[in-house]
């Protein structure tokens, strides 16, 4: 028998409200009867994110500066999406194109995972995109300037393992992904 509760929000108001951050203050009551004036919840867009396979069986990745920690990144393709515009199955295959010039023939959703479900409020939908190939260009955001580096999928463990691989979303990804390509 499951006797856990939710948390009951008493007040809300958002603290930050820019188009590229929201941040919300919650006056909560836990169930134990406390009372938090400052929880701070981070309102974040949701995320599509590919596991992009060629049909050389090599996993697409993309390098790219992460300003928050100053350093590069190997990472799945992936990106902000508003559901009210597209659905993430669309977000998905547009950010595959753009950040990497590929498309893929064969195309499926393989889980929603989140990132940080304690402060922030996104999603990250996962999707599984087999013999990609080719048809263009990059279509960069202002913001990016991004490598396409292929790994094949049987070096990926040993990236992971000696840390050429740490951002956790793709990480999570790449081990749920695995099930899929691993059964082929």
């Amino acid at each position: 028998m499951n006797n856990l509760q939710k948390w009951k929000i008493l007040k809300s108001k958002m603290v930050l409200d820019n188009p590229w951050c929201q941040v919300r203050q919650d006056e909560i009551k836990l169930p134990n009867g406390k009372i938090i004036d400052d929880y701070f919840v981070s309102i974040k867009p949701d995320v599509a994110m590919v596991l992009p396979i060629t049909i050389n069986r090599e996993i697409i990745f993309v390098r790219q500066y992460r300003h928050a920690v100053g350093e590069f990144f190997l990472e799945l393709p992936a990106g902000n999406f508003d559901p009210t515009k597209e659905s993430a199955e669309v977000a998905a295959i547009r950010e595959l194109r753009e950040e990497t010039g590929y498309i893929p023939q064969e195309f499926r959703k393989i889980g929603t995972l989140y990132d940080k479900p304690s402060k922030d409020t996104n999603k990250i939908h996962l999707f599984l995109a087999e013999n990609v190939s080719k048809v263009g260009e990059q279509e960069l955001d202002i913001t990016e300037e991004i490598e396409v580096v292929l790994i094949p999928v049987k070096s990926v463990l040993d990236k992971i393992s000696q840390g050429e691989i740490s951002v956790v979303g793709t990480i999570a990804a790449l081990f749920l992904g695995l099930k899929f390509i691993t059964s082929q």
